[in-house]
């Protein structure tokens, strides 16, 4: 049997936050739309970016400390917390919810996808783990998503290296997450909205909780193993060899763009929207 045709795209040059997020949700729908084929896209940011959970309340952030820092801020479409994007790989899984590899509910294209995530980690030669099935995040954590995995996400030395997220809506499935590839994880504390002695407590807290892929493979951060090209090679082997599919390397359309062009002014950069809550 075949294996199911899947596009890739491993994006040269970094977009803005309400870019990426807007991309991210025009190839979905045209996806689920049978426009596209179900996709797999490696990106970065512009600028550093403090991207929101889609529920999570605005005033989480000190939005004077992230101008201060010249960083961005954006809301995404899905779940979880506070991530702050900067020195990483994103990926995105984008597909209609007819797909067999998005059927199910969500956590069990979750898996699958997680499945992946490893495979690709042991290209790179890591040998990573996923959360548990029963994981969940205790509620009263702080506002900043890589303080705890949750179910399935991937770890690294009993530590969370990367956070993922699944929206399902509209007919498709969409599922991005973030690969710290190097840097100081508790930068993003410094542009929370909280005391000085919470700062204090989840900057000595953070580093015994998550890291980065320089700290899980023992390398320096300027590492031939660390280029974003490199990383994203071995995470679409990963994703092929998991998944059993046939990537094959792609364009984005020109509806993808349009469609993109008008959520970032309707919704992605729109201050209303990211304030929302």
């Amino acid at each position: 049997m075949p294996s199911p045709h899947w596009r890739l795209i491993i994006e040269e040059s970094p977009r803005s936050g309400a870019a990426n997020m807007a991309l991210d949700e025009a190839m979905a729908e045209a996806a689920a739309d049978g426009a596209v084929p179900p996709s797999l896209r490696f990106y970065r940011w512009h600028l550093p970016t403090v991207s929101l959970g889609r529920h999570q309340k605005a005033a989480d952030v000190d939005e004077a400390q992230l101008a201060t820092r010249g960083y961005d801020l954006v809301r995404r479409t899905t779940g979880g917390r506070a991530i702050l994007h900067t020195d990483e790989l994103t990926y995105s899984v984008a597909g209609p919810v007819t797909d067999p590899l998005m059927a199910g509910g969500v956590m069990d294209a979750y898996l699958r996808f997680s499945n992946a995530l490893l495979s690709g980690l042991e290209v790179l030669g890591l040998v990573a783990n996923k959360a548990g099935a029963r994981t969940r995040t205790p509620r009263d954590l702080s506002a900043v998503c890589f303080e705890a995995p949750s179910a399935y996400e991937i770890t690294a030395g009993g530590l969370k290296l990367m956070g993922s997220a699944q929206s399902r809506r509209k007919g498709y499935v969409l599922q991005h997450g973030s690969l710290p590839l190097w840097g100081d994880i508790t930068r993003l504390v410094d542009v929370l909205a909280v005391s000085p002695a919470e700062k204090e407590r989840l900057r000595h807290q953070l580093p015994r909780l998550a890291t980065t892929l320089a700290e899980a493979l023992e390398v320096p951060h300027d590492s031939e193993s660390l280029a974003f090209q490199r990383v994203a090679a071995a995470m679409a082997e990963g994703f092929a060899s998991a998944l059993e599919i046939d990537l094959q390397p792609g364009t984005i359309s020109a509806r993808e763009l349009r469609r993109s062009a008008e959520l970032i002014r309707t919704r992605f950069a729109d201050p209303a929207w990211t304030r929302q809550r």
